[in-house]
């Protein structure tokens, strides 16, 4: 595909739609506008003359504007509250420095489409102008109450940074990768820190690319409230019942809510099987000179369940060594003592919490720092002042439903 020959055909470009479910009333909110061109009987997709550089900037950007105002002609008809996804390159927008971009949604303002309605998706990772004028740029169209949503997120998390700054309405988390065995451990990961960013800057998840239902059910559990993708609805050229999905999407989001209750059963379980089996272990070995033989005498006991252990007092500071298993051998670290730990995110708050109601915590999945691996650790207070931390193996919670 040509884009001389697209620019002189433009009767046979056409804006597609793609519906955006949202997980809190189970129905279209907004569509993505895509564009296609046709030819015969086949509709091409016009993303790779957006995306070729090589193709000059006035090219595709009249294209581009033409598949937007042919769709947003489409859109007068859908209701008020059904928000609209326009795409935008960052080189492109910039080249335009919103002139023509503007005049048009403007336009479009005083027909009944009002530019709250509006959320522009900005994509800057190849993007290498000004990033102040771009956000200078972006916050002028804020000032008109034109939504923001950073695009392509999901593969790394260098623009954490600018995310932070440019405080988006909208990040938009590319479920592709959660697709490779490779690259799913640190997808997570890497979502996680999204995710509680976009907490703390007050923006919504939108989850793309969701193809299969699992990734409809880790976009749920991870926070998502808008999602998209082939597996949900296929872009169309026309708009389609905003409640074509409803009772599927209450019937999956109830057996996930089922899943998720379950799960969180079974870690409160265990949890309390760790509090009792602690606890009995305690007064088995209540008796002993200090906490280094109080951590050998439960090493032996817990020697198919954890591979460190440690005391610290409530400031974090360790008041044991650590006894470590290295090849099913564990030895004494004395290195560690007076080392402190209240840096570790949650720390001081599960130390209140150990206290105020006097039984043990086990963490969330992490990986340790040292070795490397998925671990949990199950925390127990020994007294009012110390409490004993437990690293349970990755090969335990393995060989156990519902730890990983």
């Amino acid at each position: 595909m040509d884009a001389l020959d697209v620019l002189t055909d433009l009767d046979n470009v056409h804006p597609f739609f793609q519906p955006i479910f949202s997980a809190d009333e189970h129905r279209i909110i907004g569509y993505e506008i895509l564009g296609r061109y046709k030819q015969g009987d086949t509709y091409l997709s016009l993303g790779p003359i957006f995306l070729d550089q090589a193709i000059p900037e006035e090219y595709r950007l009249e294209i581009d504007n033409i598949v937007l105002t042919k769709a947003l002609k489409l859109s007068l008809e859908l209701e008020q509250d059904v928000l609209i996804f326009i795409n935008r390159d960052a080189d492109l927008l910039m080249h335009d420095d919103e002139e023509e971009f503007l005049h048009l949604l403007l336009q479009f303002s005083e027909q009944g489409i009002p530019l709250n309605r509006l959320v522009l998706e900005i994509s800057e990772r190849n993007y290498n102008g000004d990033i102040e004028h771009l956000d200078h740029l972006l916050n002028y169209f804020r000032t008109y109450g034109i939504k923001i949503a950073i695009d392509k997120l999901g593969n790394d998390s260098s623009h954490l940074d600018r995310i932070g700054q440019l405080s988006p309405d909208i990040l938009k988390v590319d479920l592709q990768a959660l697709r490779s065995t490779q690259t799913a451990s640190s997808f997570t990961d890497i979502l996680y820190s999204l995710s509680m960013l976009a907490r703390k800057i007050g923006a919504t998840l939108l989850f793309e690319n969701i193809e299969m239902v699992y990734q409809l059910q880790f976009a749920w559990k991870n926070g998502g409230r808008y999602y998209q993708g082939f597996y949900l609805h296929r872009p169309c050229s026309s708009f389609v019942d905003r409640d074509i999905l409803k009772e599927k999407l209450k019937q999956e989001c109830h057996q996930f809510i089922n899943y998720e209750k379950k799960r969180l059963e079974k870690l409160y379980a265990i949890t309390e099987t760790f509090q009792v089996k602690t606890q009995e272990l305690l007064n088995k070995y209540k008796k002993y000179q200090g906490y280094n033989e109080l951590l050998q005498n439960l090493a032996r006991e817990m020697d198919h369940i954890a591979f460190r252990m440690y005391v610290c007092d409530e400031d974090g500071f360790q008041e044991s060594a650590n006894i470590f298993k290295s090849k099913d051998l564990w030895m004494m670290q004395p290195e560690y003592i007076r080392k402190n730990w209240s840096w570790r995110p949650y720390f001081l708050e599960n130390i209140v919490r150990m206290r105020n109601e006097r039984k043990g915590i086990l963490s969330d999945l992490y990986s340790d720092i040292e070795t490397g691996a998925t671990i949990r650790t199950f925390s127990y207070p020994l007294n009012s002042t110390h409490y004993l931390f437990i690293d349970l193996s990755y090969e335990f919670l393995f060989n156990q439903e519902g730890l990983l």
